[in-house]
């Protein structure tokens, strides 16, 4: 399968008076063609930071970016110009991240503008986009305000779409919308990937949507990856104690279900002061005297299932999980 993107070893820190602060400590991960690999995490593990990171949009500490067969991870601002068109982003807030003084059709052909297209290619182009997302090609006269919530995330889609990118960064694109419209965005975007075979890195916080549309999952904890692998697996049998606490966590559509005892307690801890050891045996109900003095390097097979736990749910084996006695 043809990776898009490779991430390797990314970190991202910012100074503070007490030393560095690292909302990345050290991210690996590769994104294949045609495929959807989901992040998850808390408010505050570096998911968005990941996204901006990856597109340049912040400046990286550490680690490499390949974009194709090409390291961007130094590029120039000037340099960088010739690939910003493989990769683009989906942004959390449609309202917010459209002009409000420009008409939708100005935001979406924007990007062919500056590559010195001709007005009426622009104006072909951005309703060809525009009813592929499912709204009409005069939809482009009118303004942002005009449009509902999803209405204005499919137009988010077309502008991410019109530069017929490899890779989307995607980051909490429908988190901002009603359960329906949601179903209706995420069907869309998977309509697309099989037309274009566009790879999405699907940012969120709903487990739900990410279990629909993630072909591979990444959970991150406290700017690092603890585990990683195939969503149908992870879902089945979490392997990190924190993945099973996430996903014991989510919600359930029973009023009358009882209530898991086995979700999060605490808060994240600051990355200012991380933990030693392991940064989840603080809340760990399984820690013991390794987790406060080692930190677990992710270990498994790259590419399936991987887990950085001294003493996982599951033992990674050669062919399936097994359990461990705890």
């Amino acid at each position: 399968m043809k990776s898009l993107l490779q991430v390797e070893n990314l970190q991202v820190s910012y100074p503070t008076q007490d030393g560095r602060v690292f909302a990345l400590a050290g991210v690996d991960f590769t994104l294949h063609a045609g495929e959807t690999v989901g992040l998850v995490g808390e408010s505050g593990c570096g998911k968005s930071t990941l996204g901006k990171a990856v597109m340049r949009l912040i400046p990286t500490t550490g680690g490499r970016i390949i974009l194709g067969e090409r390291d961007i991870t130094q590029l120039g601002r000037k340099a960088l110009l010739p690939h910003r068109a493989a990769m683009q982003m989906m942004f959390q807030d449609p309202n917010g991240s459209l002009n409000p003084r420009q008409s939708v059709g100005k935001s979406i052909g924007r990007p062919l503008e500056v590559a010195g297209w001709k007005a009426a290619a622009i104006r072909q182009r951005v309703g060809e986009l525009l009813e592929q997302v499912g709204l009409p090609a005069a939809a482009a006269a009118r303004y942002p305000h005009e449009f509902s919530g999803g209405q204005r995330q499919r137009i988010g889609i077309a502008r991410a779409l019109i530069l017929e990118p490899q890779v989307i960064i995607c980051d909490e694109p429908v988190s901002a919308l009603d359960v329906s419209v949601r179903a209706q965005v995420i069907n869309l975007m998977r309509d697309i990937q099989q037309r274009t075979g566009v790879a999405y890195l699907f940012i969120s916080h709903d487990l739900s949507v990410v279990e629909y549309i993630a072909d591979r999952l990444l959970v991150m904890y406290l700017g690092r990856i603890v585990e990683s692998g195939p969503t149908r697996q992870i879902w089945d049998r979490p392997a990190h104690p924190y993945t099973f606490a996430l996903l014991a966590a989510a919600p359930v559509a029973d009023p009358r279900a009882p209530r898991n005892e086995n979700a999060l307690s605490g808060e994240l801890p600051s990355p200012i002061n991380p933990p030693s050891g392991c940064p989840f045996h603080t809340r760990c109900p399984h820690a013991q005297a390794r987790c406060r003095a080692e930190r677990p390097a992710l270990r498994g097979n790259p590419g399936q299932r991987q887990v950085a736990c001294h003493f996982p749910l599951f033992e990674l084996g050669a062919r399936e999980l097994s359990p461990l006695a705890l």
